[in-house]
């Protein structure tokens, strides 16, 4: 039988990692196009990471129901449906999948698999980001492209290569601090 109730010591990981989700998200620098840069792209699937598929997912859930209710959570510092309705929406919402994938591509500790997932994870934010913000803003794919995904790319690999050394670094050692994520 398998156990589906979380433990107080995984619910506590949940909640510090939406709390650590929430304070490092609403910082970013303005892009052209009103696509910020932040650090979501890095603490979100980090969290998959070092949680694992489903915790992670679950603290990212926790921050995106934070910033639903209006809790100035998201980019700049910004919060409320406006926003996940609005042309960054895209990225919020797929920041689940991002983070659930990085949880499964950690299973084993092989870096190359981790990378995969990692850059699965990327494409479907971008994918996700780029169709609402299309939608949203009605541009063309190839602006939305321009917007959403070309100025993202150098940093992108940096945080993928980043959080596969970081992760894997934090997922084993927890461990040996006695800690059972």
């Amino acid at each position: 039988m398998k156990k589906n109730k979380l433990s107080v010591r995984e619910i506590t990981y949940i909640g510090l990692f939406a709390a650590i989700i929430c304070v490092l998200s609403p910082i970013s620098i303005p892009m052209p196009y009103g696509v910020p840069m932040t650090l979501q792209t890095f603490i979100i699937p980090l969290a998959g990471v070092i949680l694992g598929a489903k915790q992670g997912t679950i603290a990212n859930i926790i921050y995106l129901l934070l910033g639903a209710i209006g809790l100035p959570v998201f980019a700049g510092f910004s919060g409320g449906m406006s926003v996940i309705l609005g042309p960054t929406g895209g990225f919020l919402i797929s920041f689940q999948i991002m983070a659930f994938l990085a949880g499964l591509g950690v299973k084993g500790k092989k870096h190359s698999k981790l990378i995969l997932f990692l850059l699965l994870g990327a494409v479907v934010n971008f994918l996700a980001g780029m169709i609402v913000f299309s939608i949203v803003t009605s541009n063309s794919i190839s602006v939305a492209f321009t917007a959403c995904v070309l100025p993202f790319i150098p940093t992108t690999i940096i945080k993928i290569l980043l959080i596969d050394i970081i992760g894997l670094r934090i997922k084993t050692t927890m461990p040996k601090m006695g800690v059972q994520v």
